[in-house]
C-alpha cells in the first residue's frame, strides 16, 4: 500500500499541526532508495559514529516500521552502507531515517527501502556498540519517541504521535 502524501496529510489534520501531534521534520534529508514515499510506526536509536546498535536493530523483523538513527548530524562516517539497507530490505523494514551519513549509494538505490539522510561518507563507523536503543531522539528541534509513526515522500518528512488518514 502506497503512503498517503505529506502535504494531503498536513492538509486533512490542519487541527493535530496546530496541537503539535503532527510536526514537519525541519532537517534537510536527502532521499535514497527505491521507495521515494513510506510511512509506518518509528523505532528509534541514539549513536554516535557507531552502528553496532542499528544493525543490531535492522536485523529483527522490520514489519513495516520506520527506523529513526539520531546519529548527532554528524557527517564523519556513514552509519548506514548497502549491506544494512539489503538486511533492512530483507527484514521488512519500510525505511529508515538517518540524522547523520551513508555510505554504498548505488547499494542502497537498488533496495526496495526508503532511506532518508544528510549526505553520504565513505568512511564506515565505529563498531563499538555504544549508543541507546529505544528511547526519544532529537532530530532538527523535533522531538521524536519509539511508537510513533513517520510519513515521508519527496515533500519532506512528517512525525505524528498517531497514525494518520487523509480522509
Amino acid at each position: 500500500m502506497a503512503a498517503p502524501a505529506t502535504a494531503d496529510i498536513c492538509d486533512a489534520n490542519a487541527a493535530h499541526v496546530t496541537s503539535g501531534d503532527l510536526r514537519v521534520l525541519q532537517q534537510k534529508f536527502k532521499i535514497y532508495g527505491q521507495r521515494r514515499a513510506f510511512s509506518g510506526p518509528i523505532v528509534t536509536v541514539k549513536v554516535f559514529e557507531d552502528n553496532v546498535l542499528v544493525r543490531q536493530l535492522l536485523e529483527s523483523q522490520g514489519e513495516g516500521r520506520v527506523l529513526v538513527i539520531d546519529g548527532n548530524g554528524s557527517r564523519r562516517c556513514a552509519l548506514l552502507g548497502g549491506n544494512l539497507g539489503q538486511v533492512a530490505q530483507s527484514m521488512g523494514w519500510a525505511g529508515v531515517v538517518v540524522n547523520g551519513c551513508i555510505r554504498d549509494v548505488d547499494e542502497i538505490n537498488n533496495c526496495d527501502v526508503g532511506v532518508r539522510a544528510l549526505g553520504t561518507n565513505p568512511l564506515k563507523s565505529n563498531k563499538k556498540g555504544l549508543g541507546e536503543k529505544h528511547v526519544p531522539v532529537h532530530i532538527g528541534g523535533t522531538l521524536i519517541h519509539e511508537g510513533e509513526w513517520l510519513y515521508a515522500d519527496s515533500d519532506g518528512i512528517l512525525v505524528s504521535k498517531f497514525e494518520l488518514s487523509v480522509e
